[in-house]
């Protein structure tokens, strides 16, 4: 038999543990419902602050999230007339959602069909990309359509079909100034030219109105929302350039005319005016189409007349006797015993003509450069020190960048005066120490067409406030040492049978012959650097030109033979184009009236 008495005891037992798990729970379950309860109450607290006593913060926010800036074209680039050499030109392109394809709606094959005709492609073309890019968020139908085009598909009503609107950099002169212009790539933010170093006056904008967007990129109008600026593309502002696109094109048409005729390697044209520094004309060959760019060669676009040094020959020799003035070791009648030729250390150096012509003798400084003496220069060359001829050739410029608006100059070599052997000095003299760039050499001369003051050159025609900080002078010598050295220059012109003379303007210049360097090797190669630099009128100079020609081939190769003969045809043109008072005309005009004055006196 059963004691019931501990079978009563046991169960107690265990309503009491039943009742304290009970408790326990109990106990759990309303801290539980005490955190939960606090928990909503702090959400709630919340979301009163966000939707009443916040509300400004918060809708800001959204509204940033949903702003889109405005489609911006870059601004236009004209020539120094008003004639536009870029611009930018709208496209779109066409994509296909395959999220968005519904064949309730339409069909592949029925959007393949209805886009055909408008993309100019065949329905089985469209049909391949959908079926090849099925997998991608959005298929590539195709590029660069017009605006006519971007019209008919939106008649269509396809949201499987977006069109996304880009601009593309168009050039409507073609290679006219494709150096200066450079080109402008909108995909990789690649660009050259002025296209690089004017980029932020390009893509500057005044006023850039913000537009709220869905995210499906439709547009949320308000009332603050100006339809106009929510539907126009913002356009950058426009820049100006120095460039005559008519003495750009002599000089380019003349350029190219006679790197045909010499089947040389390069050549380049620039034409300045030195007393302000405009460039009115820079041709460098060979040249592109910055509309195609893709399709140029590394030859083709690079702009050597920044990058690539050469030794300038003769015509240096204008820095050489300008330097000797300016320092006072010679002067305009000054005379040198020229040997025809002269042992430097362990090399010999003799005049061009040496053969023909033998020793000179004594000679005077229109006689130098008639003849382009190289002893003469040597000799003049060794009346500085190397610490006086390098300093002042630094005021000249070289051996530092001009400071041109374009990118990629060098800064050419100049060696350190300490540096210097007599082999060094003396070849210096003669355009052989240094190398130099093209746009070097332009702004060096330039002081001597402008009173001694060498002003940096540019292509962007700048505001006053702009030019401030853009253009510098350097007065390199006196205005009066700069007008012996044309008058010396002018003469060497008139006194011989030179091919730039002309009859209604007297010309400062020199021409210049070098041998070109190996490019991987001490020495110099049988090709020559053909050029002139001069500048017109030679007593109110208006205009400075600059021919280089690069391994000009075929009979004589000289200055006088291959870069005179474009500096006449240009400078003639150019004359004509900016109606440049004749000097020589005004000159014969006071003789003829001091000869008839002195008629009636008699």
């Amino acid at each position: 038999m059963y004691d019931c008495g501990k079978i009563y005891d046991v169960k107690d037992e265990l309503f009491k543990i039943k009742d304290k798990r009970i408790k326990v729970f109990n106990k759990r379950l309303g801290r539980t419902q005490i955190i939960f309860a606090l928990f909503a109450l702090c959400l709630i607290c919340h979301l009163f602050c966000i939707q009443i006593l916040d509300i400004k913060h918060y809708r800001a926010k959204a509204k940033r999230q949903r702003t889109s800036s405005s489609f911006i074209m870059r601004g236009d680039i004209y020539d120094r007339n008003g004639i536009k050499l870029a611009t930018d030109m709208v496209y779109y392109d066409v994509y296909a959602r395959p999220k968005d394809f519904d064949d309730k709606i339409h069909t592949k094959e029925e959007l393949a069909k209805a886009l055909a005709p408008i993309l100019k492609m065949q329905p089985t073309t469209i049909m391949a990309k959908f079926e090849a890019e099925k997998n991608q968020t959005v298929i590539l139908l195709k590029k660069n359509v017009g605006k006519a085009e971007r019209d008919a598909i939106a008649k269509l009503c396809l949201r499987e079909i977006p069109v996304d609107k880009k601009s593309t950099r168009v050039y409507p002169q073609g290679c006219l100034a494709s150096h200066v212009l450079g080109y402008y790539n909108m995909d990789a933010d690649v660009s050259a030219g002025v296209e690089y170093t004017a980029k932020d006056k390009l893509e500057h904008v005044t006023q850039r109105p913000n537009i709220e967007k869905t995210p499906s990129g439709n547009l949320i109008y308000t009332f603050s929302t100006d339809p106009v600026a929510a539907t126009e593309p913002l356009k950058g502002e426009d820049v100006t350039l120095t460039i005559d696109t008519a003495i750009q094109h002599i000089s380019e048409r003349e350029l190219d005319l006679a790197v045909s005729k010499f089947k040389a390697q390069r050549g380049a044209v620039i034409v300045m005016n030195p007393k302000n520094g405009e460039i009115l004309a820079y041709a460098v060959y060979p040249s592109y189409d910055p509309n195609h760019y893709r399709t140029a060669s590394m030859l083709q676009t690079k702009n050597w007349t920044l990058t690539d040094i050469f030794p300038p020959g003769s015509t240096f020799k204008t820095i050489t006797v300008a330097s000797s003035l300016a320092l006072g070791k010679i002067n305009e009648h000054t005379k040198i015993n020229d040997t025809g030729k002269i042992k430097i250390g362990w090399w010999t150096i003799s005049n061009y003509d040496y053969k023909q012509r033998g020793a000179p003798g004594l000679i005077d400084l229109v006689y130098f450069f008639q003849h382009s003496s190289n002893v003469g220069a040597v000799k003049i060359a060794q009346t500085m020190s190397s610490t006086e001829f390098h300093d002042i050739l630094e005021k000249f410029g070289f051996g530092h960048k001009t400071g041109i608006d374009l990118p990629g100059e060098s800064i050419g070599l100049l060696k350190p005066a300490s540096k210097w052997d007599v082999s060094d000095h003396a070849c210096m003299g003669y355009g052989y120490g240094s190398s130099v760039t093209a746009i070097q050499m332009v702004s060096a001369v330039s002081a001597l067409a402008n009173n001694g003051v060498r002003v940096t050159p540019h292509v962007i025609k700048y505001t006053p406030v702009e030019a401030e900080t853009k253009i510098k002078s350097v007065q390199v010598m006196t205005p009066e040492t700069a007008k012996v050295v044309t008058k010396l220059l002018t003469k060497s012109i008139e006194a011989g049978n030179s091919p730039i003379k002309m009859d209604d303007y007297y010309i400062a210049a020199k021409t210049g012959t070098s041998h070109k360097p190996k490019e991987n090797d001490s020495g110099y190669t049988n090709k020559l650097y053909t050029s002139i630099v001069g500048y017109l009128p030679a007593t109110d100079p208006q205009v400075l030109i600059y021919v280089v020609v690069d391994s000009a081939q075929g009979g004589e190769i000289w200055g006088s033979t291959v870069a005179a003969p474009i500096f006449k045809a240009i400078a003639s043109q150019v004359a004509s184009i900016m109606n440049l008072t004749p000097d020589k005309h005004n000159a014969r005009t006071a003789k003829e009236k001091m000869q008839n004055e002195t008629v009636k006196t008699n």
